[in-house]
Formats: C-alpha cells, sequence, structure tokens
C-alpha cells in the first residue's frame, strides 16, 4: 500500500478542501439508475457472475482518477492519494441473516480480478464472523450490493465532523424498464475531496466501461 502526501497549499481544490474540513463537514450522495442492460447480456453469454463483472468495472473506474483514491490520515494530520484502492465486498449469510466483509484486491486484468474475487468469497462463505479489519486494510472501499430491493433512494450517514473520503457505492437490483435493465446505484464521497461534477462523474465513467467491457475492449 503506498500513497502520495498532498501539498494542500498547492492542492486544485484548496479552498473547497479547507471549507469543508473546517466550516461545513459534510458528504455528498447521489441516487441514479444505470443502464446495465449490455453487462447483464456479456454475464450470461459468457456465463460470469454479473455481480463480479459490475465490482470489476466499479473498482476500474475508483482508480481511474486521483480524486476517489483520496483518504485524510488523522494520526499525521495528512491528505493523501492512495497508488490503488480495493473493495471491500459483502458475503450474506441466509442461517444468520448476516454479512462479512470480504477484502478484494483490484487487479486491472480482468481475469485476474474475477478469479480472485470468485475465490474470496467462497472462502467467506465458510465462515460467519464479520472480521472488519480497517486498521490493516486502510485503502479500501465499500462497495455494498443490496440484492433484494430496487429501491430509489439511500443514504449513508457518518458521525458529523468525519473526515472520511474514501468512496462509499451501493447498488440495489436491477428492474427491467422500457426493455432496458436499470440498476440503482448509490455513490458517497466526502464533499472535501468531492463535488457534485465528480459524483455524476462516476456514473458517466461506468457507462462508458460497461459499453466497451460488454463489447470485448476491456
Amino acid at each position: 500500500m503506498n500513497y502520495k502526501i498532498i501539498d494542500r497549499e498547492t492542492y486544485y481544490r484548496k479552498g473547497v478542501y479547507r471549507h469543508f474540513t473546517e466550516d461545513c463537514k459534510c458528504s455528498v450522495s447521489m441516487t441514479a439508475r444505470i443502464d446495465v442492460t449490455s453487462l447483464v447480456a456479456f454475464s450470461k453469454e459468457t456465463d460470469t457472475k454479473f455481480y463480479i463483472n459490475f465490482l470489476y468495472l466499479l473498482s476500474k473506474v475508483l482508480n481511474s482518477r486521483d480524486d476517489y483514491r483520496m483518504q485524510y490520515l488523522w494520526q499525521s494530520d495528512e491528505l493523501v492519494c492512495y497508488d490503488v484502492i480495493n473493495p471491500i465486498q459483502y458475503v450474506f449469510h441466509d442461517d444468520t441473516e448476516t454479512c462479512t466483509p470480504v477484502y478484494t484486491t483490484y487487479y486491472e486484468d480482468y481475469s485476474e480480478f474475477y478469479k480472485h474475487a470468485l475465490e474470496d468469497v467462497e472462502r467467506a462463505k465458510n465462515t460467519r464472523e464479520y472480521m472488519l479489519d480497517a486498521q490493516n486494510h486502510p485503502n479500501w472501499f465499500d462497495a455494498s450490493y443490496i440484492s433484494w430491493l430496487s429501491y430509489d433512494s439511500l443514504d449513508i450517514e457518518l458521525p458529523d465532523g468525519y473526515l472520511y473520503f474514501l468512496p462509499i457505492v451501493n447498488w440495489g437490483k436491477y428492474r427491467e424498464e422500457n426493455g432496458r435493465f436499470m440498476m440503482p446505484l448509490t455513490v458517497r464521497l466526502n464533499h472535501a475531496v468531492a463535488d457534485g461534477f465528480l459524483v455524476a462523474n462516476v456514473y458517466r465513467l461506468l457507462e462508458k466501461e460497461i459499453g466497451e467491457f460488454s463489447n470485448g475492449k476491456c
């Protein structure tokens, strides 16, 4: 795990960062539906899991820009940008109705990512422990699939003033709308390092990546 320290005096969002870390500590969150029709078709044609395919593309998008790899280290009062961020996925256990967090490493190579993500899920099925370990996994972002509902709105709340900058992403069950499969996606980022443009850009990048990936350009 490597990172670069951001000079807050030359940071391109200097004024925004100061305002939203001192005057108004808050997050920004959006929920919108994205078109996953081609990814659904790709997953069925290749007999691969839609969930892991989407997780790969989400991880790729969030690693494509420094703004999505930022974090505040309160121990040293430093703003940093990680070289890479990895997804924390979740396995739901029907018998206990609880979840187990799964730390999955992001690989740029799709086949490598798919193989390891699938193995991580299978291992997690054998435990019922929560096993969240943020101290030893500082550059992991939360990626949670809400499989039971195609929702319209979702809010993630953190303690007031808590400077947590890594993305928190949730998505729900896709549903057919006018012949297309549309899936709800919620993206939460801290306002100090992201504004409406940067949050909306996640959706734009995802739909672009989904199109290219499904057409064999990954």
